[in-house]
């Protein structure tokens, strides 16, 4: 079924062990080697799970899920150019997380977990409460306390107990890494089962563009979850033989915000300390991204970039989409702007695939503080 793997000293142990990092302290990959019966996926429900035999889940009985998945990919015209646009903001709790979610508390339910902590700006910890309720699992999220009250309110909501921690994101994720030394980590950094969702994203996209590859992939960058998953997805897709290159990935983060972006400029593969400012995009603003040097990694491997955006690259980017008819959070727009600044110097004929990666509604209250503003 397949092995977790230590990125540090390299030891193996069983998918049934109940551990979510190496006992050298060492973040934990999974290796597995999935198949793609096409003949029997386009049998199934369009949903995530279409792709069974490349998640590893080994019993269906232990799968939780709300039918999530397989969200359209459409194609919206920036300044004469098209780009397609694949609507993640419509997952059940409305962002893209609930990819890792539904795999991640599927996995929990099937090690017998009945306990587990998750730390998050907001978006990971609804995902993990939600699927956490469905699988009537108890969980704490740890949150920033200045995250938006849309999402702390639908946490609550869930079930879940809310942990409010006064100052940064990072102090937030030491809380809960004290908090994991008792109860399951639900880690969508640290646990590698969040990141055999979140490749389905490369799965769908290659499904919906025909079984093949675009020429590049733009998506938000903040702790890494969607770009990491989507690489392995594409990864898997190559090896399998059905796909014949990965895409360039082009990761966008806030100047106010940018390790990475910063990382990239210097040509370091570390990730260096920063100073971190507020931004719109809080669902990227993530100083010290536990998987970091996997992130550079996987840009500089498939011949991608970085691009950072600015508060007043995202106000524009926001307008531009709300008056298309999608009403995304700020940190969605951010990728938008991202978008507009590599059409600059994309190839004429290039295949560019982009995400909406939270729903707007998740941010009420800094939507309505934007109109004053305007």
């Amino acid at each position: 079924m397949g092995k977790l793997i230590c990125t540090v000293c390299h030891n193996r142990f069983s998918l049934e062990e109940k551990i979510w990092k190496c006992p050298c302290g060492g973040l934990l990959d999974i290796e597995f080697h999935p198949t793609f019966p096409i003949d029997k996926i386009k049998q199934r429900k369009p949903t995530m799970w279409r792709y069974r035999e490349a998640i590893p889940i080994a019993v269906d009985s232990n799968i939780v899920s709300f039918d999530e998945g397989f969200t359209p990919l459409i194609p919206m015209d920036f300044a004469g150019k098209t780009v397609l646009i694949k609507q993640d903001h419509l997952f059940p709790t409305g962002s893209y997380k609930d990819r890792g979610a539904s795999v991640l508390v599927s996995k929990m339910k099937e090690l017998g977990i009945k306990k587990a902590v998750e730390d998050s700006s907001g978006n990971a910890g609804c995902a993990i409460a939600a699927y956490c309720a469905q699988a009537r699992i108890d969980c704490r999220i740890f949150v920033p306390e200045e995250t938006s009250p849309g999402k702390l309110a639908q946490i609550q909501w869930y079930g879940a107990q809310l942990n409010k921690i006064p100052g940064s994101r990072e102090d937030t994720g030491r809380a809960v890494l004290k908090a994991a030394e008792n109860d399951y980590y639900a880690s969508h950094s640290w646990n590698p089962f969040f990141f055999q969702g979140t490749k389905t994203f490369a799965f769908e996209v290659c499904e919906q563009l025909g079984w093949k590859s675009p020429d590049s992939v733009i998506v938000p960058v903040g702790n890494g979850t969607l770009l990491l998953g989507a690489y392995l997805g594409f990864g898997e897709l190559l090896k399998a033989g059905i796909i014949q290159l990965i895409p360039k990935f082009i990761g966008i983060q806030s100047v106010h915000c940018a390790p990475l972006f910063q990382a990239f400029q210097k040509g370091s593969s570390r990730v260096p300390q920063i100073d971190k400012k507020d931004t719109l995009a809080e669902g990227i603003a993530i100083a010290e991204p536990i998987r970091g040097e996997q992130i550079l990694d996987a840009v500089r491997k498939s011949k991608g970039e970085w691009i950072a955006v600015d508060d007043s690259d995202i106000k524009r980017a926001l307008a531009h989409l709300c008056r298309k008819g999608f009403y995304v959070e700020p940190t969605s727009a951010a990728t938008i702007a991202g978008v507009l600044e590599y059409l600059k110097k994309a190839e004429k004929d290039e295949i560019i695939v982009s995400g909406l990666t939270g729903h707007g509604l998740k941010a009420t209250e800094k939507m309505l503080k934007l109109l004053s503003e305007a």
